[in-house]
Order: structure tokens, then sequence, then C-alpha cells
């Protein structure tokens, strides 16, 4: 399974905001990002000059590691996002949101992206009723996202929980039985990811 094993909190740093990678570290002052909010190495206090290209980058990178994927994945997404009718933009981020991995966050089963992409590959939740541990898996509407009963996973997912603060309104999620259900794909407006895909689109369409 191809991960991305930079250090998480440079991430954030590089890309001017939180990305919400370490969970519930990121909630509290010891959160990197919030004692040094400028860009790390040696020239990180430094000014940089701010090119078309290089806004354009920042947004793709920026996406890319929200969603914890590699840039072959990423692209592979994008040129699948490109085929559809409608905003490719949009179409982006939606099958972004759909994915397995990414649902199991939204519901607050799991305090990070990364921490739901692990509790999946193992195999603890359900889809239907069935096994699925594949984290790109794209869910559909009406489908039910459970966690596997019995599942030595069931602890740090009730931890999850309680950080749970809402749910996306396209989601909904039962936490005392630790299920969720797909009520619709999302609208633009209903996606809180912090990027301007309309800035990837640009960057890819060169």
């Amino acid at each position: 399974m191809a991960r991305d094993l930079s250090p998480k909190c440079k991430q954030c740093r590089r890309e001017g905001t939180k990305l919400f990678l370490k969970g519930e570290r990121c909630l509290t002052e010891k959160c990197a990002f919030e004692r040094r909010s400028y860009p790390p190495g040696q020239h990180g206090r430094g000014r940089i000059k701010q090119s078309e290209y290089l806004l354009q980058l920042r947004e793709k990178q920026k996406a890319r590691r929200t969603y914890r994927l590699l840039e072959k994945q990423f692209r592979s997404y994008y040129e699948k996002a490109a085929r559809k009718s409608g905003v490719t933009g949009e179409n982006l981020l939606r099958i972004l949101e759909t994915r397995l991995d990414n649902v199991v966050y939204r519901l607050g089963f799991a305090a990070s992206r990364d921490q739901a992409r692990q509790l999946v590959r193992h195999g603890h939740f359900l889809v239907n009723g069935r096994r699925v541990n594949i984290p790109s898996y794209q869910v559909k509407t009406n489908d039910i996202v459970a966690l596997r009963t019995g599942s030595p996973a069931e602890p740090a997912v009730r931890e999850a929980t309680d950080l749970t603060a809402s749910v996306a309104a396209w989601l909904q999620a039962d936490h005392d039985g630790l299920t969720g259900k797909i009520l619709k794909l999302p609208d633009r407006a209903e996606i809180d990811t912090a990027v301007q895909e309309s800035l990837i689109v640009e960057l890819y369409s060169k």
C-alpha cells in the first residue's frame, strides 16, 4: 500500500493551512502549525514570489495531501472527473469525497483520514453488510457503512466519535450503533475542503 510518509506537520506548514492530518493533536496547542505557521526550511520566513503556476501547484498539493493520495492516484482521479459531464473541479471533489476512507472520516468514525484508511484496510468496516478493505472504494447513494460486529477497533472508533462536532449534510451517522448512511452525493456547497478546485483544473489543463 503506497503512502506518503513525509512529516505531516511540515505538510500543513508548507500549504499554509491546517490539513488535520494528526487527528486530536491538531486541535491542541501542540499543533506545529499553531506554533510555526510559516513554511518549513531555512528560507521559510522569507518572501516567496507568488507566480500563477505556484498558486495552482499549491492548491493541487493541498488537495492531494488532504485526501492522502500520491500524485499518480490524484492525476487518475482528475482524468476520471474530466470525462464526466458537468464541472470538472466539482466532479473531482465529489469523487474524492466518496472514497470509503474519506466517508469513514466524515462520519466521525476516525480521527484522521490516515486512521480511517488503516481501519478500512484492516477490514473493520462493512458496506451494505459486506466487508470492504479497499480505501478507494467508491460509495453510492443509500449505501450503509458500519463497523464490523466484534471488531477490536471499536474503542478507537468510539473515541473518535467523541471528537466529532458535526457530520456532513450528505451523510447520516449513528454514533451509538456505529453505522452511517450515504443520503446523496455531495454538492460543492456541502464539501468544506478549503481548496480552489478551478486552480487544479487550470494546472492539469496546461
